[in-house]
């Protein structure tokens, strides 16, 4: 893919006697969203570790803006413009909702694309608890400021697990205005995501996981045109 900010060639990974990833191919375009979907135990989450260096692919290339990274440290691969907002939050409890938000900025002080005022217009929940202990907040409000901190430090790719998981409609709704807007200033998105309809209405570009590799992909059209793709591998 000529316009490609993040690809993966061949990639592998084992963890313990496992082997989860089993060659996988995809791009992500700049400033696009790119949906990874498959059922539980695909090999999603462990695709977006194995980017962030969480997990060291045994085999096959990641490269990141021209760069080969599949060998390099987490903080360096966070320094070089990928964000990653984990599945299970990892807020810190006892700092305020600002302070949290402060700890994603690359240098204190210094802002990019995102400021303050930016997430709470979006998140107004945020706004009105920005002085209270992050603990407080319920799990949806969390998963807000997971994705917020992450873009406090300007990525210009984020990896995104599994934001709507467990929350109500109206917070679904909020994170996928989110996520449009990130698109919009430019921002490259991968997303792990189970909901069909949100993926379908916001992303770009769709990988079905099956296995532990690629076995679908196609635009949000070819998936719905798909009934045996979606039957197969996405259905419960």
């Amino acid at each position: 893919m000529a316009d490609a900010l993040l690809t993966l060639e061949g990639v592998h990974t084992h963890i313990g006697q496992y082997h989860i990833l089993q060659g996988v191919d995809f791009a992500v375009p700049r400033g696009a969203m790119t949906v990874l979907l498959g059922r539980n135990g695909a090999g999603k989450s462990t695709t977006l570790r194995t980017i962030m260096g969480l997990w060291k692919p045994s085999r096959g290339k990641i490269t990141f803006e021209g760069r080969e990274i599949g060998g390099w440290a987490t903080p360096d691969i966070a320094r070089a413009g990928i964000g990653y907002v984990p599945e299970d939050r990892q807020i810190f409890p006892t700092l305020t909702v600002r302070q949290n938000l402060m700890l994603g900025l690359k240098r204190a002080g210094r802002f990019g694309r995102w400021t303050f005022e930016d997430v709470f217009r979006l998140f107004p929940n945020l706004a009105e608890r920005q002085d209270n202990p992050a603990g407080v907040l319920s799990g949806g409000e969390q998963q807000m400021l997971t994705m917020c901190r992450t873009l406090m430090g300007d990525p210009d790719l984020i990896l995104i697990d599994e934001p709507t998981e467990g929350l109500a409609p109206m917070l679904v709704e909020q994170v996928g205005n989110l996520l449009e807007e990130i698109a919009r200033r430019g921002v490259a998105i991968l997303l792990v995501e189970q909901k069909l309809t949100i993926a379908l209405r916001i992303s770009r570009r769709l990988y079905v996981m099956g296995h532990g590799r690629i076995v679908f992909e196609g635009t949000p059209a070819d998936v719905e045109a798909s009934s045996d793709i979606r039957r197969e591998w996405l259905e419960v």
